[in-house]
């Protein structure tokens, strides 16, 4: 009898791994499905281009559940927890997935940010550009996200924003006219000037002599610099502090500001994915691959469907 008891025992136990291990497929299976559904919703991937994560999962190697849970924890910035349901993985694994497989899905997607051709921005010139702002070949700005305070005073020196009230990363966006990104820089502590930002990244080596470039008046003093490797930079007048505007400049600082909305379009749809929003407030541990996580959102955002209709 006793040894019937213990046998039985035994058979519960392996029932019960057996069918947790069952409980975990269907988690993750019903996961997969739940995307699938709504993949734009889920992972900022648009339904008719779902095809792409089988590609990318091929071209990394890895299991299509550790990719999806990688983009819909950009997207959706829910915490490991809320998430290792979802996925039967435990919160500190899904940590190591994440931090090891956001650089991968990176190297793969950023030939998703397109490559500046002045032949194919002026075919697909939006109608707005095309009387007085035809040579335009893309919009650039500055956004910041918002970190966690480092522990460490020279990096809280650094990172400091002014302009924030906060710890941040840096980076310098363009777009192209109609809407697409074509360049995103790697990231600089919050205390970096727009001017510095533009003149200690490789973006003017994306540029070809001739090309004129949009900004607004924040980027003045970039003018000299660009103008040395043959770039205009179109931007609204500078007026001095006290001076009244004159009609005419008034004119083009409202005609340039109308054509700088569509890189502040494109911010706006960059900050659809939680991890990138104004205050979501990146966890310190992720800053060093905050970078790819922003490569994978500006190639995602290309996807989708037009800004420009």
């Amino acid at each position: 009898m006793h040894l019937l008891q213990v046998k039985s025992s035994s058979d519960c136990s392996e029932f019960t791994e057996e069918d947790k291990k069952l409980e975990a497929k269907e988690n993750i299976s019903n996961t997969i499905k739940k995307i699938e559904k709504k993949p734009r919703l889920y992972i900022g991937v648009p339904i008719k281009c779902y095809y792409l994560i089988d590609i990318i999962k091929d071209e990394i190697n890895i299991p299509k559940h550790h990719l999806l849970f990688c983009l819909n924890k950009i997207r959706l910035d829910s915490t490991f927890y809320q998430l290792s349901d979802d996925y039967a993985m435990s919160p500190s694994y899904l940590s190591k997935i994440f931090s090891k497989n956001v650089p991968l899905i990176a190297s793969v997607m950023r030939p998703f940010i397109v490559s500046l051709d002045s032949e194919m921005i002026k075919k697909r010139l939006p109608m707005a550009f095309r009387h007085k702002y035809n040579n335009v070949s893309c919009i650039i700005d500055c956004l910041e996200i918002e970190i966690e305070k480092p522990s460490k005073a020279t990096n809280q020196a650094l990172t400091w924003s002014d302009y924030k009230k906060a710890n941040t990363i840096k980076y310098l966006i363009s777009c192209t006219p109609n809407g697409l990104v074509n360049y995103i820089s790697p990231g600089f502590g919050g205390r970096t000037t727009d001017t510095c930002l533009v003149e200690s990244c490789d973006f003017v080596q994306t540029l070809k002599s001739g090309m004129f470039v949009m900004a607004d008046r924040g980027f003045k003093h970039v003018e000299q610099y660009l103008k040395k490797a043959g770039i205009t930079l179109v931007r609204p007048p500078s007026v001095e502090t006290g001076v009244k505007m004159s009609k005419t400049e008034a004119k083009l600082t409202k005609q340039v500001a109308s054509l700088r909305i569509h890189i502040e379009r494109v911010i706006r749809r960059l900050r659809e994915f939680c991890m990138l929003k104004p205050h979501a407030c990146i966890n310190f541990k992720y800053v060093k691959i905050l970078d790819e996580i922003i490569i994978i959102a500006c190639a995602l955002i290309n996807i989708q469907d037009s800004l420009i209709k």
